[in-house]
């Protein structure tokens, strides 16, 4: 069934009720994820990091990877996790904030399997939220909070000109090749090149330890080639590579 975020209302959705368990069966065709700053240092120890680019708005976002293809999330074993951190973006569903009028709101996904008559109500009898819901928009705050500063620190690093595209040369257990390209990870020379008094501005603003994340996090790369032994063509070999600007034409691109 398709998703269908509407803004959550206490009238409409009095009698709404949330299932809390530990299924991701949600997430298995998610193989990109919106990663927001202040989870950076969890998400770079078991999973990469990497920058993509919305052609449509030229704004750039960072994304973290759960497979290497469409559809794809190596990190799920039927409906369970695999790994200790689940990203914020997964965790919060089926909340969303989104623009509503003037302000942010909390919205909802009608159509999702969580909403159940055995879950958590959302309000209590004299239309006040519940606990459950009171925990759930406290936690989305600071997802949205931690958003804003990730946009901040995105618009940095494009500001100073320290992302190049990158590209995984994959060979599966089959034989077959493919490239996975439209990404972008930051230049370390970049980095180590630029005037000691943006280096300075870079650790004030607490961006410097967020760049080095990210650079960490690319070895996690090796990370989805092993949980990749699961599926039916494990990845078998991997090649990373930096690529000229107008060579990054994507033939795979992961937000394709």
């Amino acid at each position: 069934m398709a998703i269908n975020f509407v803004p959550l209302d206490k009238e409409k959705h009095k009698d709404l009720k949330v299932a809390v368990n530990t299924s991701f069966s949600f997430a298995k065709g998610t193989h990109l994820a919106a990663a927001s700053i202040r989870e950076f240092a969890q998400l770079a120890a078991t999973m990469p990091l990497v920058f993509i680019e919305d052609k449509n708005t030229q704004r750039h976002h960072v994304v973290t990877m759960l497979g290497m293809e469409q559809g794809q999330n190596l990190f799920l074993t039927g409906d369970s996790w695999k790994g200790p951190h689940v990203p914020m973006n997964i965790l919060r569903y089926p909340f969303d904030v989104r623009p509503d009028g003037d302000k942010l709101g909390v919205f909802i996904d009608e159509n999702s399997d969580l909403i159940s008559d055995e879950g958590q109500p959302l309000f209590t009898e004299a239309g006040e939220a519940s606990e459950f819901l009171d925990s759930r928009q406290k936690f989305l705050a600071d997802l949205a909070n931690s958003e804003m500063l990730t946009q901040r620190f995105v618009a940095k690093v494009v500001e100073l000109d320290l992302l190049d595209p990158i590209q995984i040369r994959l060979t599966y257990q089959d034989g077959k090749q493919r490239n996975v390209t439209g990404m972008m990870s930051i230049n370390e020379k970049k980095l180590l090149e630029l005037p000691e008094e943006q280096v300075l501005e870079l650790h004030k603003q607490g961006f410097l330890g967020a760049i080095y994340a990210v650079m960490m996090s690319v070895g996690q790369l090796n990370r989805l080639v092993e949980l990749s032994n699961d599926t039916e063509n494990p990845i078998r070999s991997m090649q990373l590579s930096a690529v000229k600007a107008e060579e990054a034409a994507p033939e795979a691109a992961p937000n394709a």
